[in-house]
């Protein structure tokens, strides 16, 4: 696929259908995208199974024009459903009740650093597990997206374990 091709894609249906029509007879499709060097995502199509899908920062990723693509609700909303989501809350409400011991009365309350624009959670969203059976971790994908992690640099790290790191920088 190209960038133009892209241009045309709306929603994550949009991608799906895109990415089936690339797809030799019903084989999976794994697509990259990569904005501004700030985030990356993996879409992973199967035939016609619903897209399991990838995004290293989501906060990052709702700020940009293809994030409407891959941050489904579905998926945003399943990250409230994690096991992590309960830990976030509690470091958030011992961090609040010291904050507020030690705050004024008038001080304005902060954005939880948990979570961006709108509530999308900061860092990697998603199923880390869609590249497992080619040979790359979820660990390996989840630290490829750690901070300090460049998102070019990770999807070329990615692609060369796929065996699929000339294809990319053809695309590139």
């Amino acid at each position: 696929m190209s960038e133009t091709e892209l241009e045309s894609v709306e929603t994550l249906a949009d991608l799906a259908d895109l990415a089936r029509e690339a797809a030799q007879d019903d084989d999976t499709v794994l697509v990259f995208i990569e904005q501004e060097d700030a985030w990356f995502a993996v879409v992973r199509v199967d035939g016609e199974e619903d897209p399991r899908i990838f995004v290293s920062d989501a906060a990052a990723a709702a700020r940009s024009s293809y994030g409407d693509v891959v941050l489904t609700e579905e998926l945003v909303g399943r990250a409230g459903d994690s096991e992590f989501d309960d830990l976030d809350n509690l470091v958030t409400e011992l961090e609040d009740s010291e904050d507020a011991e030690l705050a004024d009365d008038e001080e304005d309350e902060e954005e939880s650093p948990a979570t961006g624009p709108g509530g999308v959670p900061v860092g990697p969203l998603g199923d880390a597990e869609l590249l497992s059976e080619f040979g790359v971790a979820a660990k390996d994908l989840l630290d490829l997206s750690g901070e300090g992690a460049e998102p070019g640099d990770a999807l070329a790290e990615i692609a060369d374990a796929l065996g699929c790191a000339e294809v990319l920088e053809a695309v590139r």
